[in-house]
């Protein structure tokens, strides 16, 4: 009985995080795109410092027709929003926040991990098919190449770290885990970083949304809470790109002074800030300049950062 409640609190403590995170990064990226880019409209919702932005762009959603398009595939239509969103609840369970405080501890959690993490993808392209809509459609083919390009260099990445620590399992990664590992692995890390913000579709990789050129792409036809559930998986990938970052590359827990959890907490919430930085930094890449970087940048970068932890490996 014991195990079944203790078993019970943890996936409840997991949808609570999952729920949270996502909302508090998305407030975060209100608040820090209205200062970086002198946007006035969320700083006045509720007054004291637009504290109620979130709150009324939630209100808008609820009040928003639910529209599917007539010549849609309608149940395709209807379940991609949840396909986009659920491999991010399931990838929670094995990440570890603390010393022993993890859902489930994995043998082979990284590749579990980096397995559920495609499936998300998938979201945007049955989004893009189902919507009988052709910038839609572009826009899942995008999403589609995008993938099969930035899920090698992220692979790479992983498995670097994963021949320095001599285990898949996540929670084994952190307790491995020294201080020099960051100069060590730094290369590995921002290939990491760089290529999960590309599987997000994140700016500057957002060419399968480009507002500019296919509207929204797969999620043209979307309204309402459907299009709200988007948003949702975008700041859950955010987080779980973040808490990846930080259990591989940063040491997870591992900090002075502080408790375990609060350093997870800190660094995950500090890589979720410099996405949004980069956001407001810089400009859309081109379909050509996206696709180069992954060939010719990171895939070279992520083969050095291997044959790099290889050597040292053999000398250690």
């Amino acid at each position: 009985m014991s195990e079944v409640l203790d078993i019970a609190v943890r996936l409840v403590v997991i949808v609570v995080v999952f729920l949270a995170l996502p909302l508090v990064v998305g407030q975060m990226e209100h608040k820090a795109m209205a200062h970086m880019q002198s946007r006035l409209g969320p700083m006045y919702a509720g007054r004291f410092h637009g504290w109620a932005q979130l709150i009324a762009d939630g209100v808008k959603f609820v009040q928003k027709e639910d529209v599917i398009p007539a010549a849609a595939d309608r149940r395709v239509f209807a379940l991609a929003p949840a396909v986009a969103l659920v491999p991010y609840l399931v990838v929670l369970v094995v990440i570890p926040v603390g010393p022993g405080l993890f859902g489930v501890d994995l043998d082979a959690g990284l590749f579990f991990v980096l397995a559920v993490m495609g499936v998300g993808v998938l979201g945007a392209i049955m989004a893009g098919w189902a919507s009988a809509n052709k910038y839609s459609m572009l826009g899942g083919m995008r999403a589609a190449a995008q993938l099969v390009s930035y899920e090698l260099p992220l692979v790479l990445a992983a498995s670097s770290v994963a021949m320095a620590a001599g285990t898949l399992s996540l929670n084994g990664i952190v307790e491995q885990w020294r201080w020099w590992w960051l100069p060590w692995q730094a290369i590995g890390g921002v290939v990491f970083f760089v290529a999960g913000l590309a599987e997000l579709r994140r700016p500057p990789f957002d060419m399968p949304i480009a507002e500019s050129e296919i509207i929204m792409g797969p999620m043209t036809e979307y309204t309402g809470l459907r299009f709200a559930l988007f948003m949702l998986a975008e700041y859950a990938g955010i987080v779980v790109l973040s808490a990846l970052t930080t259990v591989l590359f940063l040491g997870g827990w591992h900090g002075p002074l502080l408790p375990g959890p609060v350093w997870t907490l800190l660094k995950v919430l500090a890589l979720a800030f410099v996405v949004i930085w980069v956001r407001v930094s810089y400009p859309r890449l081109r379909e050509d300049q996206l696709q180069k970087l992954a060939w010719v940048g990171l895939v070279p970068l992520a083969l050095l950062q291997l044959a790099l932890t290889g050597v040292v490996k053999l000398a250690l």
